[in-house]
């Protein structure tokens, strides 16, 4: 539990902090702004502007992390040598990353700096995650800041059938923040072992430090055992600073991202279909998910959260389209008559939805149903395949891809995931994944990874939204049959009934394999 002065301890000790701000965490441009004073009285640097003139405000997101940098990057130790060395070989890993980041990293270090935070913890998901807010590891974790499930519950993150706050690229920030300033100030104000707890939970570090302390050993980060992984994850993060503050010296690219926001949260205020949603804001379906991973499903949670991240230039135009479209129109309802034998059960799985949303939609006080009755259901306005970041897409997509043929690559000194994915023509994010491993974890000579090859062109396949526009002699059979869809299927996504015939000219909405050849 957090002490009552828990906000005049985080102060102190964050202060504390800063009155250790290294040459090599601390970006050039600052400190040709500013001399350092000391206090004698209480060893306090106390910075002093050479100049009144107000320091402009900077244009990227890397020289806003710089002018934040305030840990100690060690750039003498042998473990963070080895990963600056690291990431300045990989310089495609880099690039990839940052260039990831860019919807996301704006906002955390907005979270950070409001929290008087050290902005080398906006590097962290690059540690965690590779900042994919849709990784998953061995262990449970998910989403950006590898929020396990317990943890997750424990500072506010709701996980449900719809939604799986871990994801949730603003709430898991949010929730990481709030870990941060609990974990800080039971470590007394000691940035390396409140991430090294992190990492490998409170419990490890507090009994790694006592054990020390009663042998009268030193009890810093770097003195106590813990487990290999959080061994390496703090130098990884001190190296991962230490790079960005100089990346011109180690030759590594940085994928330009401007010192702006990406997105804006917006309160919808009731359920609403991802597809219809993103056509709102006229925005690819797949961006719309890459902003808001923490729905699992084809809508937003109905009982739940009715936030959505909308990319800042789609904002005006998202808002002025949704307030004309009445709540009862944001999701498509069908009309489903029950069957002998049927349950709320096998109804709510049978069209992706949950017995809780149906019983609401109907009204019933209980699942008793009667053969015969009609039901109301909520249900995706596309095709499955459409919502391709779905939880049952991307396990679909999972195992078509396992049932290609295994082969095995036993690690070398200095591969690295890019080079033998190259090697075993697969990507880094499949390579990661048949390994239990986030795309940015360091691997170890020796060890042996696994990858499959074979025909997975289904998995590969992706739904395409498709603007038809019908031509002379057009039919529904003639148009299903061009683009290997059904008739049925046509008529729901145009809510046209069967008895109306198409005109020349009428534009149809239609949704497509993309590996179909038109």
């Amino acid at each position: 539990m957090v002490h009552k002065n828990f906000a005049a301890a985080l102060l102190a000790a964050t202060v504390g902090a800063c009155s250790q701000i290294p040459e090599t965490g601390s970006s050039p441009d600052s400190e040709s702004q500013q001399t350092q004073e000391t206090s004698p009285a209480n060893n306090l640097e106390i910075s002093s502007p050479i100049s009144t003139e107000a320091t402009p405000p900077p244009t990227d997101i890397w020289e806003r992390l710089r002018r934040g940098f305030r840990l100690n990057h060690r750039t003498e130790d042998p473990k963070v040598q080895d990963y600056i060395a690291y990431f300045s070989r990989n310089e495609g890993y880099m690039s990839r990353v940052t260039e990831r980041s860019r919807r996301y990293i704006f906002h955390v270090a907005e979270e950070l700096e409001q929290a008087n935070m050290p902005l080398e913890l906006a590097l962290l998901p690059i540690v965690e995650s590779a900042y994919d807010p849709f990784a998953y590891s061995h262990a449970q974790a998910s989403g950006m800041w590898q929020f396990i499930p317990a943890t997750g519950r424990s500072f506010g993150l709701q996980q449900n059938w719809w939604y799986d706050g871990r994801r949730d690229v603003h709430e898991s920030t949010r929730a990481a923040v709030k870990y941060f300033k609990y974990l800080f100030e039971r470590f007394d104000g000691d940035w390396e072992l409140t991430l090294a707890a992190y990492n490998a939970g409170e419990g490890t570090v507090r009994r790694s430090i006592e054990r020390n302390r009663r042998r009268g050993q030193g009890t810093s980060f770097w003195e106590i055992k813990l487990p290999r992984e959080t061994k390496r994850y703090v130098p990884q993060l001190l190296a991962l600073a230490e790079v960005v503050s100089r990346p011109e010296h180690y030759k590594v690219p940085l994928h330009e991202v401007a010192n702006e926001p990406y997105y804006a949260r917006v309160n919808v205020g009731s359920q609403i279909d991802l597809s219809q949603a993103a056509e709102l804001a006229q925005i690819e379906l797949d961006e719309l998910y890459l902003l808001n991973p923490g729905f699992n499903r084809w809508a937003t949670d109905p009982n739940g959260n009715h936030h959505l991240l909308i990319p800042v230039e789609s904002l005006e135009r998202f808002e002025s389209a949704l307030e004309e479209l009445p709540v009862e129109q944001r999701v498509t309802w069908e009309r489903y008559t029950i069957a002998r034998g049927d349950t709320l059960s096998t109804i709510a799985r049978r069209y992706q939805t949950t017995i809780s949303a149906i019983r609401e939609a109907n009204k019933l006080r209980n699942n008793n149903i009667r053969a015969g009755k009609t039901l109301l259901i909520p249900s995706a306005s596309g095709p499955e395949g459409q919502y391709a970041y779905t939880v049952d897409q991307r396990v679909k997509q999972r195992q078509a891809t396992d049932q290609g043929q295994r082969s095995s690559y036993t690690v070398q000194p200095g591969d690295s995931l890019w080079a033998i994915s190259r090697k075993l023509k697969v990507s880094v994010k499949e390579l990661a994944h048949w390994n239990s491993m986030a795309p940015g974890d360091t691997l170890r000579p020796g060890r042996t990874l696994v990858a499959y090859n074979g025909d997975s062109g289904s998995s590969n396949r992706t739904t395409r939204k498709l603007s038809y526009k019908v031509r002379n002699g057009d039919s529904l059979y003639r148009i299903a049959n061009k683009f290997s869809i059904k008739i049925d299927d046509i008529l729901r996504w145009n809510k046209i009934p069967k008895s109306k015939y198409l005109q020349p000219g009428q534009r149809l909405t239609l949704f497509v394999d993309s590996a179909h050849n038109s």
